[in-house]
């Protein structure tokens, strides 16, 4: 079953950490948070069928490219892409902005964030697909059907990930995760922060 640990273990922070001259622990801290922004980001976005079937084209032409085979490599990680999905996922709004609002909101060290994003949307996006072509009739591998998304395929995947997080997920060393996930996906209790951004970085804020 698709879930946050699983997606967690598959980045590789110590990697991440050197290639960008930071605190591992800083950069693990940032990354227990931004993916799952991420993934609620995409979760919202899904919810309307065109959004949904972009997301799921990106994602399986990112698990196709094998970034996940065999152990995430930094090097691989395309940021160009990475910049460039984080612009679709978020409203427009580049890596510059993104970081900016979330770092407003308690989500960490902006330029950490402006450097991370663009590398953690490319492996949670191959995370995504992976589980995507998993669930897939295995005939045909090639064409994961994008059928009537916003009901089962990507929003499944996307709730099955966000479901286990929020439930607490494993690990136990005391995350946020519960309460960013709240927000984020719950809309603005405890004063909307994190939620709200998110939800004015997407610009439709729910309707």
């Amino acid at each position: 079953m698709a879930g946050l640990d699983e997606l967690l273990n598959e980045i590789p922070t110590q990697q991440i950490a050197s290639k960008l001259g930071a605190d591992e622990g800083e950069v693990n801290s940032a990354i227990q948070t931004l993916v799952p922004l991420l993934l609620g980001g995409m979760q919202q976005n899904a919810q309307d069928p065109g959004h949904a079937s972009t997301i799921e084209h990106a994602a399986c032409n990112h698990a196709a490219s094998g970034l996940l085979d065999g152990g995430v490599s930094v090097e691989q990680v395309d940021e160009a892409d990475g910049s460039k999905a984080i612009s679709k996922i978020f409203g427009g709004n580049d890596t510059g902005q993104v970081a900016a609002a979330l770092s407003g909101g308690g989500a960490g060290n902006s330029d950490l964030i402006k450097k991370l994003l663009p590398i953690l949307a490319p492996i949670v996006l191959a995370y995504i697909g992976k589980q995507l072509t998993k669930g897939s009739a295995p005939a045909a591998p090639a064409e994961p059907q994008p059928q009537a998304a916003s009901g089962g395929g990507i929003g499944d995947i996307l709730g099955s990930i966000l479901t286990g997080a929020a439930g607490g997920g494993g690990g136990g060393n005391n995350n946020p995760l519960g309460s960013i996930l709240g927000s984020v996906l719950g809309g603005g209790q405890g004063g909307g922060g994190l939620g709200d951004i998110l939800g004015g970085l997407l610009g439709g804020k729910q309707k």
